[in-house]
């Protein structure tokens, strides 16, 4: 039979607490890594917006994506990683966004062009066989 003394149990009691205070400590200290990839990536979205025609066609979205990237590269310099990743993910989905209004109304207008074309053919070959 084994006996404990009062030193033992509370070298016992220490250790199971200490052991958990001590993994919160580490994993505390365990920090996000600067987002630079994310910063790249969105960066290149927004400029693949622009490209796109969004500054015209897309105006709102370009805008709120571009402050959120100021914002994300403000959050990266002062080392503020998670919400610099944050920020940079939604400037990149604002910016897609842009790109993508851009493109559909582009692609309406040259919709309506072809239909005027047509009909203006239609209106000729209606004319001609008169």
């Amino acid at each position: 039979m084994t006996t404990y003394t009062r030193s033992t149990t509370y070298r016992q009691r220490l250790l199971l607490c200490a052991a958990p205070a001590a993994i919160l400590v580490l994993a505390a200290c365990a920090s996000t890594p600067p987002p630079t990839e994310q910063l790249a990536v969105s960066t290149a979205a927004v400029a693949n917006a622009t490209a796109a025609g969004s500054t015209e066609l897309a105006p709102a979205e370009m805008t709120t994506a571009r402050l959120k990237l100021d914002r994300a590269n403000a959050a990266m310099a002062a080392k503020d990683y998670p919400l610099a990743l944050a920020l940079a993910q939604q400037s990149q989905v604002d910016a897609q966004l842009a790109a993508a209004k851009a493109r559909s109304t582009q692609a309406g207008k040259a919709a309506a062009e072809l239909q005027e074309a047509s009909r203006v053919l239609r209106e000729e070959i209606a004319r001609k066989t008169q």
